[in-house]
């Protein structure tokens, strides 16, 4: 062995030795203790920073502006949904319905792919939990020191430290209930509520929930809501196969794992790759042990990869022990292609559905909506005059943002006259305006007992942007004469 491998063999054995003093004090951990994560730098750390930073839009959403109002604005009291320049009332919810089917089975195609992807990257428990950590971190120092600071007798530095680190905890669980209030109150008026001491009600409950919950789960509960409390992780274990890449330790080249011995070159020691230094749960935020297989405490956040990669490069050996793998990969089996797997067509059918319908919902939504209800008590009447009468009850939908004058028209049978469609429907934002209205044909123009007949409604905002929306029903006469 020459100078510099045996220079380099002693920096290797100085390192795992630290790395063995550290591993003596993680094991699973069921809630009895917790849990302080060793932070590691490496790409999948970064990952995560760069996944996490997606719910900056959750936060500065609610201060975008559209015209005079917020741009994305779930108004719940008046039943109202803004988004931009689209209105959605309660009468068009049912795509709210197939944008829920669409995350779901897009939650189910990311399981099917690479397991709990979500969980680890993106779930709000995990990454406001990570926050969390990472305050504690720049506050108490690293885990051993955190564990020390936990069993140290309360003096006025432990008190300042904690203190600190408690009110940031509370600032940011504050912020979450705001932000959260903000996609269903206006931002600004939430927030002069808020500073003039006067936000009372449904928002006050919202923000204070939200900040008692922020901070309960994210601060303490920790792991144990994704370990007891979160359904996803019960369920995960029916949505992956053999096909799903994981994290995935690579036994057939770590082991027999085991440190080898000063002096000693790992071929004469028999040992596999892994020196069991316990990085990987080290890093872990739920504690499992990456090493024992799948278990529904590991989120795949993929920390433990970056974890072995770093000690391997200090061994000098090839990363990739702990990796992003399928386990018919991992046997060397025949993985099959994406195309062959009948889970993925299911899911893209329903996907593709999903947003057919949501696109067939919004190029379809009017700015003003007609429906029109024909009496049936009588059918039709006959007039002094020999004309045919129908009567129809038109409900106009306003849901634009500001009051409108409808104009009421109808075609389809030659003679027709509406009555009481003179003046124009007065439609107030946001609600329905009824109308009853009187059709009548001269009886010699009827072709048969039952014709169709089209409304139309039509519309200026204050803009001049003109609206128009239209509606068949049908018009009812007597057996035609001969």
């Amino acid at each position: 062995m020459s100078e510099e491998q045996k220079s380099r063999h002693d920096a290797a054995e100085s390192a795992i030795d630290e790395l063995y003093a550290e591993a003596a004090h993680y094991h699973v951990n069921t809630g009895e203790e917790t849990i302080h994560a060793k932070r590691v730098g490496g790409r999948w750390r970064n990952i995560k920073w760069w996944t996490a930073s997606v719910w900056l839009v959750f936060f500065l959403g609610p201060y975008l502006r559209w015209g005079d109002r917020q741009a994305v604005l779930f108004d719940i009291p008046n039943r109202q949904f803004h988004i931009f320049g689209i209105t959605i009332l309660p009468q068009d919810f049912w795509m709210l319905s197939l944008v829920l089917l669409f995350f779901a089975i897009l939650l189910a195609v990311a399981t099917a792919l690479a397991g709990r992807v979500y969980c680890g990257f993106f779930c709000f428990q995990t990454i406001w939990t990570d926050v969390y950590t990472w305050i504690e971190e720049k506050l108490e120092g690293n885990p051993q020191k955190r564990r020390k600071l936990e069993k140290a007798p309360w003096n006025f530095t432990k008190i300042r430290i904690k203190a600190i680190k408690h009110f940031l905890w509370i600032i940011i669980g504050a912020l979450t209930g705001v932000s959260f209030a903000a996609w269903f109150v206006d931002a600004f008026e939430l927030w002069g509520g808020i500073l003039t001491l006067s936000l009372v009600g449904v928002p006050l409950i919202v923000v204070l929930l939200f900040t008692a919950g922020t901070y309960g789960l994210a601060g303490f509960l920790r792991e144990q809501t994704c370990l007891w409390l979160c359904p996803y992780a019960r369920i995960q274990g029916v949505m992956v196969d053999t096909t799903t890449a994981v994290p995935t330790y690579d036994f057939y080249r770590g082991e027999p794992r085991g440190r080898v011995k000063k002096g000693e070159t790992q071929e004469e020691s028999g040992k596999g790759d892994c020196v069991d230094c316990n990085q990987c749960v080290a890093v872990c935020p739920t504690g499992v042990d990456i090493r024992h297989g799948q278990q529904e405490g590991c989120i795949m956040c993929a920390l433990c990869i970056d974890a072995c990669d770093t000690v391997m490069e200090k061994l000098d050996r090839p990363i990739g022990l702990i990796r992003y793998e399928s386990l018919d990969q991992l046997e060397g089996k025949e993985t099959r292609a994406m195309y062959k797997r009948p889970r993925v067509w299911v899911y893209g059918a329903i996907l593709t559905l999903a947003l057919s319908g949501i696109a067939f919902g919004l190029s379809t939504l009017d700015a003003v909506a007609l429906k029109v209800l024909h009496d049936r008590l009588p059918l039709f009447v006959t007039q002094s005059n020999g004309s045919i009468q129908n009567k129809y009850t038109l409900k106009v939908l306003n849901k634009t943002t500001e009051n409108l004058e409808v104009k009421i028209s109808a075609s389809g049978l030659e003679g027709i006259i509406l009555v009481g469609a003179d003046e124009p429907v007065k439609a107030t934002k946001g609600k329905v305006a009824p109308r009853v209205v009187f059709a009548r044909v001269p009886r010699e123009n009827l072709k048969a007992e039952s014709q169709p007949i089209m409304f139309h409604i039509e519309t200026k905002d204050g803009a001049g942007q003109v609206f128009t929306s239209q509606r068949e029903s049908f018009f009812a006469g007597p057996k035609p004469r001969r």
